[in-house]
């Protein structure tokens, strides 16, 4: 976990120093878009976003560094991409002529300019789309640590959610229905929780039960109908549990919440 959170400061910090070599990039040779990004600030903005240009290091000051640590993340993180993002910085070993697809940022660190037929010049705004992949290669690796954190909160949630359900499968056994159909009510309450916040979703009110994680999930194309039901199904039972209703839950219901809360930590992320 504490790997983790120190890659994930390490990315964020990789990230927006390419965001500003990026921006350097195109201040220097691709003024024709940074001129219309100036159309649609609004005027009050401009002068602050004219001073952030101007106090913009030059790509080739900054690039080296960043690129050495980059490809370091790459290589430790999302090694199935190092030779792609290696790429589009190195010359190919194979290269016979200089144009769009074989120019590379090695040759825009150098100045590199030449002229291919017809006049046509090809020199480092070349480069600059070769830059933005290999940016876009280092935002993927937040995918892959979101990933990676998820399956750890998992493996530990998983292992927390079967001592709980094996404590109120006990106390279903010794006659304590209500008692253990609220903890495997709560086990699964916390899972859909948990499942909402990896999707993004988040839930205004104030103290959100089963069936607000549940329609949360369904609406957003989560769960299917289905598993929608199911989980209903499981909610009204530790609805049954925890409020004095009509009647008491019977001792196949409580087993049925238990298994059913077991199931769904096993099979919905």
């Amino acid at each position: 976990m504490q790997n983790l959170a120190t890659y994930k400061k390490d990315l964020e910090h990789l990230v927006a120093v390419g965001e500003r070599l990026h921006l350097a990039m195109r201040v220097e040779y691709d003024r024709a878009e940074i001129d219309q990004i100036m159309e649609t600030i609004a005027p009050e903005k401009k002068k602050t976003f004219e001073k952030s240009l101007q106090e913009l290091s030059p790509f080739r000051k900054g690039y080296q560094a960043w690129y050495s640590e980059a490809r370091a993340l790459v290589r430790q993180l999302l090694p199935d991409r190092l030779d792609d993002f290696s790429d589009y910085y190195e010359k190919p070993k194979t290269r016979k002529t200089v144009d769009y697809e074989t120019y590379r940022i090695s040759d825009y660190l150098l100045g590199l300019s030449v002229t291919i037929g017809f006049g046509t010049e090809v020199g480092p705004e070349a480069a600059i789309p070769k830059f933005r992949q290999q940016l876009e290669i280092v935002k993927a690796i937040r995918q892959r640590l979101k990933s990676a954190l998820f399956d750890i909160q998992k493996t530990v949630q998983a292992d927390l959610f079967d001592s709980e359900l094996e404590g109120a499968k006990a106390l279903i056994k010794h006659g304590f229905l209500r008692a253990g159909g609220i903890i495997a009510g709560v086990v699964l309450e916390r899972h859909l929780a948990h499942v909402c916040d990896y999707h993004g979703l988040k839930i205004r009110k104030k103290a959100p039960t089963i069936g607000d994680f549940n329609d949360m999930l369904k609406n957003n194309g989560v769960i299917d109908i289905p598993q929608w039901r199911f989980n209903q199904y499981l909610g009204d039972i530790r609805n049954l549990c925890g409020h004095n209703k009509a009647r008491d839950p019977t001792k196949n219901e409580a087993i049925d919440l238990v298994d059913g809360a077991k199931k769904v930590t096993k099979t919905l992320f």
